[in-house]
């Protein structure tokens, strides 16, 4: 008998030991596939590294393949350990959600100017894997760079909090090491997530924003918790933009899938995670002990198997189409003068000492706005009033402006059918305010 998806299997048969019969969503053929693919690298990649695969349908939620291993019966290479479900250290491979929510919020768009130079926050001082620095770069840049001090930059305006929450109410799975605080360094793989979570939140990106339920059993009962929200439809295509351009592995063509990289410190975990319309697939490289490998690095050694496995699934990839809201310019001097640049002096969220800080009165956070937009009878405007702040003030809808700058502290806003939305305003010093409003 062939042993395909043994980890899945084991887990499965483990969750129900009475069942004559269990039905996996896993596709066997690309599973023997896949399961070939990771075999071949691991022993081409050395003595005692693994790898682990996962694959996921974006429109169902439902994981097409699932390899715990590279191969379920070396010892050697720790077989049995299900590399899948492991919690390890993501690198890198967090980044675009850092990005995603900045863009989210307003604070940024990925023709920003950001700065890339030594700069140290309390006793953290983090440096680029490199130990160069680019200078001033476009956020697009610095994503697709992976540059470590940008986007530290960025979680320091978002916050290292509310980022850590947003994972959280995404659904993953996170670990903090032990009575460490909730500090910059998680933006840099300071914390410990599975393989299966990472493709989970990636394929929230291919879905505008929504992380899907997966599902992996197809006789059991449906998934008791829905798809959760990772980001907006805007930022989730900001982020599929700029990954899209990332430079791919040597001898593959640019331009195909949208992607990132991850390695943690010490080398001892190497990923990349990938994604088109309709799959994700997530790569992981290292040792089950946790031992360092030198060299391992997620471009080098697990960039090249995700672009090979997903030439494996046999079909053409599938573009991605840019929701309503997204805000196309040449460059930073088109943006709107607060999205030109990263303020570098203070947090966005702090007003300047001795001001007023900046904040929406109108309409109120989670607020529901009755405006006759579901029966299609009456077209209104959305009144919005700010306080505080340094005039003047730009509005923006689902992170796009709504108008230029503004002297005066209210505006309006007509929107185009219900939904939620998101506000946000920023002031002339870089503060920003933000809440959801539904529209009815």
């Amino acid at each position: 008998m062939p042993i395909l998806a043994a980890h899945a299997a084991e887990e499965a048969v483990a969750a129900d030991p009475e069942a004559r019969v269990v039905k996996l969503s896993i596709d066997a053929r690309l599973q023997e596939k896949l399961e070939t693919l990771a075999r071949d690298a691991a022993m081409r990649l050395g003595p005692k590294l693994s790898t682990a695969i996962v694959v996921i349908d974006n429109p169902t939620g439902e994981v097409r393949a699932r390899v715990g291993a590279a191969d379920y019966l070396d010892a050697a290479r720790g077989g049995a350990l299900d590399m899948s479900r492991a919690l390890r250290s993501p690198g890198s491979a967090l980044k675009p959600f850092i990005y995603a929510l900045a863009f989210e919020q307003g604070l940024a768009h990925p023709e920003t100017v950001l700065a890339d130079r030594p700069a140290r926050y309390g006793a953290y001082a983090p440096q680029n894997f490199d130990l160069g620095y680019q200078g001033t770069v476009t956020a697009r840049k610095a994503l697709q760079m992976s540059l470590n001090l940008p986007a530290i930059e960025l979680l320091a305006d978002v916050g290292p909090a509310t980022f850590l929450a947003r994972l959280h109410g995404a659904g993953a799975e996170v670990e903090m090491p032990k009575d460490a605080p909730v500090g910059l360094a998680i933006g840099l793989g300071g914390l410990g997530i599975s393989l299966t979570d990472l493709a989970r939140l990636y394929a929230g990106l291919a879905r505008g924003g929504e992380a899907p339920a997966l599902v992996e059993r197809l006789d059991g009962a449906p998934p008791t918790i829905g798809a959760k929200r990772v980001t907006d439809p805007v930022a989730a295509y900001y982020v599929e933009d700029i990954l899209r351009g990332a430079p791919p592995p040597a001898d593959e063509l640019s331009g195909r899938i949208a992607f990132k990289t991850g390695t943690s410190y010490g080398f001892r975990d190497a990923l990349a995670i990938g994604y088109d319309r309709l799959t994700t697939i997530a790569v992981w490289v290292g040792r089950p002990d946790n031992g360092p490998t030198p060299g391992l690095v997620g471009r080098q050694a697990a960039a090249p198997l995700l672009f090979d496995a997903f030439a494996r699934l046999g079909r053409d990839v599938e573009p991605i189409r840019a929701p309503k809201g997204v805000l196309r310019v040449a460059a930073s001097a088109d943006l709107p003068p607060p999205l030109r640049h990263l303020r570098r002096d203070a947090p966005k969220t702090i007003a300047a000492a001795g001001a007023t800080p900046l904040k929406i009165a109108y309409p109120p956070d989670g607020a529901r706005v009755d405006l006759g937009l579901a029966d299609g009878d009456r077209d209104e405007t959305l009144a919005l009033k700010a306080l505080g702040g340094a005039l003047p003030l730009t509005w923006l809808v689902n992170g796009a402006p709504i108008g230029e700058p503004d002297l005066r502290r209210q505006s309006a806003w007509r929107p185009d059918g219900a939904g939620f939305a998101r506000l946000s305003v920023i002031d002339a010093n870089g503060a920003s305010d933000s809440v959801v409003v539904r529209l009815e």
